[in-house]
């Protein structure tokens, strides 16, 4: 067997050959992004599993807990690379996200347009972005909201790019928490509030000929609303072949806006896991009301958002079912509770 090499600034090698350095401390995911090599991820905290990679060779040091990673898998030699660095050179079984650019990110002000309730636990907030400000996004990304005191949570977009200057938020209720106490009870028209993104890597990639399938459960929906608003406004040579949206909640209550104006080849089916005996429609979870209709996976691109939970099992469910791993994107909604 080698022995690993330790050096001062180990060099990463990922699966398409893309190699860059990692200096002490720093996670795989920084590293790479100083060396402007793009990789998925998503929270940045450990808690969701979009940024996991595989160790092929070479030793890591965990940063803080990966909690976004069962004990099967760390057995099994996968990290997540927000929270692992380098200690000697490493290969590492991922790929960066090719020749897609990604929006800059800036930290800029904006106010509070409009708050909306959807639901019992649900708000719409509808940001205001300064006149003079360059705010570029993809559709499906989120960013971070600075309220009160200090406190940052992260919202998805649910909103294409649009001209007006506004960006527009679904916001569910977290008991205890300190931002839900501030959007459910305290916050009004026209606050200041500053913004930081945007951030993360879900948004569509190839589309034109492809089976898309879109899989939400709760607040879930906020970033494939924003991809749909854009997707039927691509020109007709970069149109999918098919597009599902499934849109899992537990009451009818949960599934709380009507979805853009689809056209005739888009199949939207929402789905109840509790649901009554009034009810028609699909029951169940998501994954399972997808594969109710036998579809031929192979040639399917999935983009998964809501739960943790939901996401890990859609994931080991759909690619058992013979569904590509590296078709299976997704965005984990993880609580910051009330910290």
């Amino acid at each position: 067997m080698q022995t690993p090499t330790y050096r001062s600034m180990p060099d990463i090698i990922l699966s398409n050959g893309k190699k860059f350095m990692a200096a002490p401390g720093v996670s795989i995911l920084d590293a790479a992004a100083q060396a402007h090599v793009f990789l998925p991820y998503s929270c940045k905290t450990g808690r969701c599993s979009s940024c996991k990679c595989k160790v092929v060779s070479g030793e890591t040091l965990a940063l803080t807990t990966e909690l976004g990673l069962t004990q099967e898998e760390l057995e099994q030699g996968w990290v997540l690379s927000c929270v692992r660095s380098a200690q000697t050179d490493l290969e590492l079984e991922i790929d960066d996200l090719g020749g897609i650019a990604l929006p800059s990110q800036k930290t800029i002000p904006c106010r509070i347009s409009r708050i909306e309730h959807l639901a019992p636990d649900v708000v719409r907030v509808i940001l205001r972005l300064p006149p003079a400000a360059v705010f570029t996004f993809l559709p499906g990304q989120y960013i971070d909201i600075i309220g009160p005191n200090g406190v940052r949570r992260s919202y998805s977009l649910a909103n294409a790019p649009i001209t007006d200057k506004t960006l527009e938020l679904h916001i569910r209720a977290v008991e205890d928490g300190l931002m839900s106490d501030y959007w459910f009870k305290r916050a009004k028209e026209n606050d200041l509030l500053r913004l930081t993104g945007p951030l993360g890597t879900f948004f569509l990639r190839e589309t034109n000929g492809q089976d898309l399938v879109f899989l939400a459960t709760g607040t879930g929906i906020a970033p494939v609303k924003a991809m749909l608003e854009a997707l039927v406004e691509f020109p007709q040579e970069l149109q999918p072949a098919s597009v599902t949206v499934l849109w899992g909640g537990r009451t009818p209550a949960d599934l709380y806006i009507d979805l853009p104006c689809l056209p005739d080849h888009y199949q939207f089916v929402p789905v109840l896991s509790r649901a009554d005996k009034d009810w028609a429609g699909a029951k169940g979870y998501v994954y399972e009301a997808l594969l109710q209709n036998a579809p031929s996976l192979s040639r399917t691109t999935v983009y998964a958002c809501g739960s943790d939970a939901m996401i890990h099992s859609a994931r080991k469910v759909l690619v058992a079912a013979g569904l590509p791993a590296r078709q299976f994107y997704a965005d984990a909604f993880v609580s910051s509770g009330n910290i």
